[in-house]
């Protein structure tokens, strides 16, 4: 089977690499907005657990080229969707169109919708659907004429990992924060500080990292629900996965996070408890000016705020200064940056190493590493 892991821009490889390590067949990088993979049910639920960079894991049940309305009507409808959904099964439809001849996103979630419908009567020789039954999401992708079915795998987002139940100023996504941890190069046995922690979502998952937790292990994926597939094989993988966190929870790690704002940093104690990293993360109220870390150099990691995300470029432009006096005074210790301020590099002082481009939302940022 054929499936998709979307990931945000600049995500993509990071994405891939996880895919292949998890035994994914076939793993590659798609032009925009992901990678493909083969693999059973057991593989895919994997990915759901284990990805960390991806958004979801789609199940491609067919792709075709239609350039007008009655050409994705007879190949939607064409499909066996009696495969994948019951007579009660509920199956909403979500669709993007980028640079096609059908860029009329509700019209064709409609269309969609209605092949689906049309093909299940003929099938269930019914006239009407309950949708009561378990999800089945159909998720439509037209991209230059060509069209990708999916099945949703993963139902929320794999951002919504279910420690973050409130919401900062400006909160980073799990997904990029986790590629930042990624792409920093920081090793789980180094020190790793971030000086502008905000609600703590860097911290939590390079703890996640660090202790081999998968980042879905804490919730629900809608293929767990499917009719067509084995629930005890998928029981089967989640078993692996806690038993690997448990063999590593008691792993010593030197995670730590400061920031300024005192209802920031309760908000980050609340996301540490609530994913159950109580007590191996530590935070403190510091202003940058006050931070001196000691002992052996590890990675200064920061999402500090910016103009674009605050609306406050003064701020913005200060806190960049200090965080090159920071690492002027941290000899050996490397720091990377997220933001999107062109000018950052002549506030903070010193060229970057090494630049990556990603996106915060819908903010283009650079992701800067100072050694």
């Amino acid at each position: 089977m054929k499936w998709i892991a979307s990931a945000a821009f600049g995500l993509e490889g990071q994405t891939m690499r996880d895919l292949k390590r998890l035994g994914a067949a076939n793993a590659q990088t798609m032009n925009v907005g992901g990678a493909t993979f083969e693999g059973d049910f057991s593989l895919a639920f994997a990915a759901n657990l284990w990805l960390r960079t991806a958004d979801r894991v789609l199940l491609v049940a067919a792709e075709f080229e239609a350039r007008s309305f009655k050409e994705l009507f007879n190949a939607v409808k064409a499909i066996e969707w009696e495969r994948y959904i019951p007579v009660d099964g509920r199956f909403p439809v979500r669709a993007r169109c980028v640079r096609s001849q059908l860029m009329s996103e509700s019209d064709t979630q409609s269309i969609v919708k209605k092949a689906i419908v049309e093909r299940l009567k003929e099938v269930y020789h019914v006239e009407w659907f309950a949708e009561t039954a378990a999800t089945v999401a159909i998720d439509v992708h037209i991209r230059n004429d060509h069209v990708t079915i999916g099945l949703d795998s993963s139902g929320a987002p794999l951002s919504k990992r279910g420690y973050r139940t409130w919401n900062g100023e400006a909160p980073i996504r799990e997904t990029l924060a986790a590629g930042l941890v990624l792409a920093s190069g920081w090793h789980p046995w180094q020190p790793l500080i971030d000086p502008c922690c905000g609600t703590g979502t860097l911290l939590i998952e390079a703890a996640f990292i660090a202790l081999a937790r998968a980042p879905g292990l804490r919730r629900e994926f809608d293929m767990e629900k499917w009719a067509f597939v084995d629930r005890a094989a998928l029981d089967a993988v989640r078993r692996e996965a806690q038993s690997r966190y448990d063999s590593s929870a008691a792993r010593q790690i030197r995670i730590s996070g400061s920031d300024i704002d005192p209802e920031a940093l309760e908000l980050a104690r609340r996301h540490i408890r609530q994913a159950g990293l109580a007590n191996r993360i530590v935070l403190e109220q510091r202003d940058l000016r006050d931070l001196h870390p000691t002992g052996e150099p590890g990675v200064i990691l920061a999402n500090p705020p910016y103009g674009e995300r605050l609306d406050n470029q003064r701020a913005a432009h200060v806190i960049a200064k200090q965080l090159g006096l920071l690492h002027a005074r941290t000899p050996g210790w490397k720091m990377c940056v997220i933001s999107a301020d062109m000018g950052f590099e002549r506030m903070f002082g010193q060229r970057a190493t090494c630049r990556k481009r990603f996106y915060n939302g819908k903010i283009e940022c650079e992701f800067r590493i100072f050694e």
